[in-house]
């Protein structure tokens, strides 16, 4: 018994002992693959962190290169909608802008300044993509297109240029000197080169109110037995320019025509001229409206020149748009020719759209 106890014991033992081997073994093992697994899951967080890291910073790139306020909205900001013309911009900027995917905001600032100025900050604060702007004098209005363009969101100007370069990406004007011109020439052939006339000018801080001016009288200071009795302001207003068509032929019961710096003031000089029994008054505007081209078919008014504000404003919100994508137009100061309307060609014309 004692030599199969002795046995027995040392069977127990070495059982212990190997035992003891084993999770010794199993416990060298499991901690192995830990280690390795922990290794492996921290290699791999390690990984995604800098994929993560990597995907920010390329966005972070990305959006620093990008222009714009960083929203999908763009502003339009133009004179009040009370006129055709610049509601035309408003319809066309929300129509185009549209189908291009972005959100449109239309506002007036009503040749205020202050408004328009107000307006710009309002975009600024709400991250505009960029704003397309008809604006409210050449000179008032270069500070806030200067505050936006510091904020990183461009600015494309229609209709009235501004008295400065390098502030908007683009100035996209029609060609008033070129439309001036050549209506003129219809007129003073109407008016068989002689006759008393009196002009209506437009707001006198408006650079096109300027140019229109200058370059009717560059045709019809040719003729010497043309004179002008009388010019004043009516600031682009229809109601101004009735008033100031009615105090003008009292005073000058003799002239032929009158000379408008938009179809807005021609519109309300032919009202004038009705009221007053003159519906031979020889009227020219320039711009293009449908109200202008109803009086060129009554006969009340000789002609108009248009002022392509539709494809105007839908260059501006395709530039606009060509810019936020890396593409800027080639020249700031951009012409758009005008064409004279007469009774030859006003049924080619309808919502400042000519049609051969």
């Amino acid at each position: 018994m004692e030599k199969m106890g002795g046995f027995w014991m040392k069977k127990k033992i070495l059982s212990a002992i190997l035992g003891a081997a084993m999770v010794g073994c199993l416990f060298v093992g499991c901690g192995e693959e830990a280690t390795d697994t922990a290794e492996s899951s921290a290699e791999s967080t390690q990984a995604e962190a800098d994929d993560t890291a990597g995907e920010a910073s390329a966005e972070t790139s990305t959006a620093e290169l990008l222009p714009g306020g960083g929203s999908n909205i763009i502003y339009c900001i133009t004179p009040s909608t009370s006129n055709v013309y610049f509601k035309t911009v408003q319809d066309i900027c929300t129509s185009e802008g549209e189908s291009l995917g972005y959100e449109v905001k239309c506002f007036s600032h009503d040749d205020d300044a202050a408004a328009q100025s107000d307006l710009f900050d309002q975009a600024i604060a709400d991250g505009a993509a960029f704003i397309v702007c008809d604006n409210a004098g050449a000179d008032a209005s270069i500070e806030a297109i200067q505050r936006a363009a510091d904020a990183g969101i461009p600015t494309f100007l229609v209709d009235r240029e501004i008295n400065t370069t390098g502030v908007a990406v683009a100035q996209l004007v029609a060609d008033n000197a070129q439309g001036a011109a050549a209506i003129a020439e219809s007129w003073v052939d109407a008016m068989g080169y002689e006759g008393k006339y009196a002009e209506l000018l437009g707001l006198e801080s408006d650079t096109n109110c300027q140019v229109r001016s200058e370059n009717f009288h560059s045709v019809i200071d040719q003729y010497e037995d043309l004179e002008m009795v009388a010019q004043q302001s009516a600031n682009w207003d229809q109601t101004e320019a009735y008033e100031k068509t009615e105090a003008i032929l009292q005073a000058n019961p003799d002239i032929k025509g009158i000379i408008c710096g938009n179809d807005t003031m021609a519109c309300g000089a032919a009202a004038a001229c009705k009221d007053a029994g003159r519906e031979d008054m020889l009227i020219i505007g320039v711009d293009g409206s449908d109200d202008a081209a109803a009086l060129i078919k009554e006969g009340r008014m000789v002609g108009t020149a248009l002022q392509q504000i539709a494809y105007i404003t839908q260059l501006a919100v395709q530039q606009g748009d060509a810019y936020l994508n890396g593409t800027a137009p080639e020249e700031e100061k951009q012409l758009v020719p005008c064409i004279a309307i007469t009774s030859d060609n006003v049924d080619n014309l309808s919502s400042f759209v000519y049609t051969e």
